[in-house]
């Protein structure tokens, strides 16, 4: 029999008002919580990189009506891959969370849930994920099961090294080259450039987050890049600011200009830069001793990466 514990009435860095804490029924409301559904910026983050290989894809071999369902099926994808890897997150962090304050209110470490049930809810969205992966073309198929080791790995990884945002860059971007393989059935420089592109983004937007928890990190003995860099951040972010730009424009002009006339490459381009600009606005209201506004600039990362989603666009609708 299974020994319950009573439910927070909400996860601390949840949006507050969210749907899970209002309107999901109870029994659902720790599973709910485990897959991050109250806090939506990491399904988008992990699917915006998805979105831009599959339109940059698009833009360089010409539009299909089954890109259609890559971008669909992403969507779908984002959300339980996303759910799945944040519960084997909190399965693995388990000892960890329960001495931070930010992660101590997490269906795991409050008893809301037990190890079993957090294991088979990840299995289970796993599962569901793959039916909509065997879908796709089969490079995007094995591109998909490949990914699996580094979502197994990241939680671990700030166990072990003072850059586990690049562990998660490398997870949380793989969309890129598994939507580009889905659309376009190969792979080639323009979707690799994209890849790293997006690493340098997550190290970007990660490091922000990570200096929520710098202080209760240091206590447990947890590694981030917040706590290597510390007060020389904002240099480094500014450094993560031209690598995501400069990668990301090279790999736009790689997969735009060759099979479109001058307006669309403009009009790609300009999603590339509009999103390095938005970055730089975030460098600018950027205070690492105020984890509110750590918070706020982290989750505003999703305007920055629709902004690259909507210049492929509309350099595929011209």
């Amino acid at each position: 029999m299974t020994q319950r514990t009573e439910t927070p009435d909400t996860v601390a860095d949840a949006y507050r008002g969210n749907w899970v804490d209002t309107r999901a029924p109870d029994w659902a409301r720790p599973y709910l919580r485990l897959s991050r559904a109250d806090r939506p910026i990491g399904t988008w983050l992990l699917l915006l990189p998805c979105w831009w290989g599959v339109l940059a894809a698009a833009n360089a071999h010409g539009w299909q009506w089954h890109h259609a369902w890559i971008i669909l099926g992403c969507g779908i994808g984002a959300i339980l891959m996303r759910g799945a890897g944040c519960t084997w997150n909190d399965l693995s962090d388990r000892d960890i969370d329960g001495g931070v304050a930010r992660t101590r209110s997490r269906p795991l470490p409050s008893g809301a849930v037990t190890p079993r049930q957090t294991f088979l809810w990840a299995c289970a969205q796993s599962i569901v994920a793959f039916f909509i992966l065997v879908t796709f073309h089969p490079l995007a198929i094995a591109l998909g099961i490949g990914s699996l080791a580094l979502v197994a790995i990241y939680p671990f990884a700030k166990r072990f090294t003072w850059w586990p945002q690049i562990f998660l860059g490398l997870a949380f971007n793989w969309g890129a080259l598994l939507a580009w393989a889905a659309a376009a059935g190969s792979l080639s420089w323009a979707p690799v450039l994209l890849y790293v592109g997006g690493i340098a983004w997550t190290l970007f937007y990660d490091t922000i987050y990570a200096h929520q928890d710098a202080e209760d990190d240091a206590l447990i003995g947890v590694k981030s890049t917040a706590r290597l860099f510390g007060e020389n951040s904002p240099r480094w972010l500014r450094a993560f600011l031209v690598a995501t730009v400069l990668l990301l424009t090279l790999g736009t002009i790689l997969a735009v200009a060759p099979s479109a006339n001058p307006l669309s490459l403009v009009l790609a381009l300009a999603g590339v830069w509009g999103m390095g600009w938005h970055m730089a606005w975030q460098l600018a209201r950027l205070d690492i001793d105020d984890g509110e506004t750590c918070l706020r600039l982290f989750r505003s990362n999703r305007d920055a990466g629709l902004i690259l989603v909507a210049g492929l666009a509309l350099a595929l609708l011209v």
